[in-house]
């Protein structure tokens, strides 16, 4: 697919040709991830109504949910006022965005002074990644 879009223009992707995008539950307002979209995998979510992202990790396109089959349904796509950011409010399917298993990939919280700071796991896994992942 070759992106040609003319909105695709006010998108500004960096130097890798990619921007990041959050990931949030359309209803509850949850941010559940961080990943990165090229143009390519921009246009097929819009194209698709499901969200697919960059995997830097795979260098390949990236379909959320192909296979633990928690996709991500596209809701609404907002950009950011730069233009550098991209904000997609989804109703993730199966509740889990994770790959650790839970809702949301923000499951650590900062607690305490500097001195003293520490980590601490707010969300339960609600799926064992080992039953997700095969």
């Amino acid at each position: 697919m070759t992106p040609d879009s003319t909105w695709l223009a006010a998108v500004t992707f960096d130097e890798n040709g990619l921007i990041p995008a959050i990931a949030q539950d359309a209803d509850t307002g949850t941010i559940l991830m961080v990943a990165w979209m090229n143009a390519e995998s921009l246009a097929e979510t819009v194209a698709t109504g499901r969200a697919v992202y960059w995997s830097r990790s795979r260098q390949r396109l990236w379909r959320k949910g192909e296979e633990s089959g928690h996709v991500q349904q596209l809701r609404e796509l907002r950009l950011d006022c730069d233009g550098d950011v991209l904000l997609l409010k989804v109703k993730q399917e199966g509740g889990i965005a994770c790959h650790t298993g839970r809702e949301s990939c923000f499951f650590r919280r900062l607690d305490g002074d500097s001195a003293q700071a520490t980590w601490t796991i707010t969300e339960p896994v609600l799926k064992d990644p080992e039953l997700i992942y095969k």
